[in-house]
């Protein structure tokens, strides 16, 4: 299968429903482009006018094993059969659990899960844990971070001021740290030494602002996803990490968009070598079905029965589709996405010395950022031209950050694949 467009975009079928839409939906949805999917199969998508899209989003990292995969379908139908839902806060049953004891083992002995249902949701129980279990009431995050937009998670979120602006007051106790950005550092730091200037800018608050013995933890993604795939400065993280340990501050480690072998590991910060307090896992977990977890290490388990609780988190469903997922995940698709991402990513790299406006070619596995303009001046509006021309020739590609394109393929893309995205890229940047 290949791309291929065959009628204007949006199609006539496209525009009926997006139509209907503008009349029922909330306007809060965002829709970067009159896309309408009708069904779709490996890393492929068809609209509802048969036009056919290479996805490089995954529904935004989510679809980790694409469309339709047997293996996924074959357990969804399966439990399906047996039951759907029967509310795990309250009720033990064989699915779920066996899902647990698996992610305890993936991440390592010692932990314990809570599931939910989305990022957000094992967001907001992350915070409550981590107040509950240390009695402190701050809590540290970074600008360009998206931890969700609930309230409690909106109040860590500091990608853009919008996500923000009207809902305020958040909750009270988040301090926002400026991320160690190396190709627009803060500060004014020098590019290489960006990490050290945001590490002495956080002893610097713990001296003067922010006693860090009231700080409970300090919200992280490994790589910024929502911000723009931002990677931190090599040796950041392990520094961080150290100073957290210092002064008894719990190190959470967002893993929605990283986690699930996206980066070619089953977590980010197994390429750091590090292990954080506590994990929220979700997006590509169960590919596609709603399912968050959140594991924390076994000894920040004070909180008493009923402390939290979810009616749908952990449903039966959702957890086979996730063993389906592992099953596929520790099969071959982490190897996979490591090794088609490094070729993405290096042949990447050579167009950006081709379109000086690629600023930045960043990533690792099949989480590859694109970054137009210099680090002087973003250019978010070569990127969103980018972005619409990559439709309007069948690849499915979505912004972030200031002025980024992220690439997140589904992680059974091949080689050849790969390079049909490759091959549409180089003809929209010669049209810019």
């Amino acid at each position: 299968m290949k791309p291929s467009v065959r009628t204007p975009l949006p199609g006539p079928k496209a525009k009926e429903l997006l139509a209907r839409g503008e009349r029922v939906l909330s306007p809060s949805y965002v829709r970067p482009y009159p896309f309408v999917p009708a069904r779709g199969e490996g890393v492929f998508l068809e609209d509802v006018d048969g036009n056919v899209f290479l996805d490089f989003m995954a529904g935004i990292a989510v679809n980790t094993t694409g469309y339709a995969h047997p293996k996924v379908l074959e357990a969804v139908r399966a439990q399906a059969e047996r039951f759907a839902h029967v509310c795990f806060s309250d009720f033990t049953h064989e699915p779920t659990l066996s899902l647990a004891e698996r992610l305890v083992e993936k991440v390592g002995r010692g932990y314990r899960v809570f599931f939910g249902n989305s990022g957000a949701e094992a967001i907001e129980a992350a915070i409550k844990l981590v107040r509950y279990h240390t009695g402190r009431p701050y809590l540290l995050a970074f600008t360009g971070a998206f931890h969700g937009r609930s309230l409690g998670a909106l109040s860590l979120t500091a990608s853009k001021s919008a996500y923000r602006k009207g809902f305020g007051p958040l909750l009270p106790g988040v301090v926002h740290v400026p991320f160690p950005d190396p190709f627009r550092p803060p500060l004014g730091a020098r590019p290489e030494a960006v990490g050290e200037v945001v590490l002495n800018h956080l002893e610097h608050l713990f001296r003067t602002a922010l006693p860090p013995e009231e700080v409970a933890a300090l919200f992280l993604e490994p790589i910024q996803g929502e911000g723009g795939y931002v990677l931190p400065p090599e040796g950041f993280l392990p520094r961080l990490k150290a100073l957290l340990e210092r002064h008894g501050i719990l190190l959470v480690a967002d893993e929605v968009q990283t986690g699930a072998g996206r980066t070619g590991r089953f977590l980010a910060l197994e390429h750091e070598g590090l292990e954080a307090d506590v994990y929220v896992l979700a997006k590509g977990l169960a590919s596609g079905y709603p399912l968050s977890a959140l594991l924390f290490r076994e000894e920040l388990g004070s909180w008493r029965p009923g402390a939290h609780g979810t009616t749908f988190g952990g449903q039966a469903v959702a957890a086979a589709a996730a063993h389906a997922t592992l099953d596929l995940l520790e099969g071959g698709l982490m190897e996979n996405a490591k090794e088609v991402g490094a070729f993405l990513l290096a042949e990447l790299k050579g167009m950006q010395r081709r379109f000086p406006f690629l600023g930045e070619v960043r990533g690792r596995g099949l989480m590859i950022g694109l970054d137009f303009g210099s680090p002087e001046e973003a250019r978010p509006d070569l990127r969103d031209k980018a972005q619409r021309l990559a439709f309007e020739k069948g690849l499915l590609v979505l912004a972030a950050g200031p002025s980024a394109l992220r690439l997140a393929p589904p992680l059974i893309l091949s080689r050849e694949e790969a390079a049909m995205g490759l091959e549409v890229l180089e003809a929209v940047f010669r049209s810019l």
